[in-house]
């Protein structure tokens, strides 16, 4: 994959390919939780998970070959932040599958809890 970085135009154009895949990476994480807790591991169960993690691998391989990243391992909003540039600054463009479009960024190390409006001039 080679790195790039998105305007959040271009961010907003690649959901339509984007929302699919996460919402298969929401459905499989989430059956992939429930056998996990299941009391009883048999070979069946065991297999099933191997079946479910390679798939949400792969997945997440499709997303990173976009040039985006899955951030929600526990499986409930569906996050991906985009890398972008905005006043001169490396941040990450930040949406959830719940948001129609990619309004919100945050700082590499800042996180979710950082994330703020992506300033108007540039969307």
């Amino acid at each position: 994959m080679k790195f790039k970085y998105f305007t959040p135009q271009e961010a907003n154009r690649r959901l339509a390919y984007i929302r699919p895949v996460v919402q298969d990476l929401l459905d499989k994480g989430k059956h992939l939780q429930a056998l996990v807790l299941l009391p009883h591991q048999t070979p069946q169960i065991q297999k099933q998970q191997q079946v479910l993690e390679e798939q949400v691998q792969v997945l997440t391989a499709e997303l990173e070959e976009v040039g985006c990243y899955f951030k929600d391992w526990n499986f409930e909003i569906g996050l991906v932040d985009f890398p972008a540039m905005i006043n001169e600054q490396e941040v990450l463009l930040c949406w959830r599958s719940d948001e129609p479009e990619v309004t919100w960024y945050h700082g590499y190390q800042d996180g979710y809890a950082g994330r703020q409006p992506i300033p108007k001039p540039l969307l």
